[in-house]
């Protein structure tokens, strides 16, 4: 069970070039407030993309634009 006040959230993680969502993560909103980017591997496309942090409940896997 989830600790009372708990700052890690759970975020999925959506490919920058197939616009798929296959990882999901947990990431503590505190120390990382900025968008978290990885670099992971796609099965699809067989070879290692960028992931971009997406909320999980997005019923579309879409990357939005950064605001700059």
């Amino acid at each position: 069970m989830a600790k009372k006040g708990d700052k890690r959230k759970i975020i999925g993680m959506v490919s920058a070039e197939s616009k798929e969502r296959i990882y999901y993560t947990t990431k503590n909103t505190m120390n990382t407030p900025d968008k978290l980017e990885l670099r992971k591997y796609s099965p699809k496309l067989r070879k290692h993309v960028l992931f971009v942090e997406t909320k999980k409940n997005l019923g579309r896997n879409e990357v939005k634009p950064k605001k700059h």
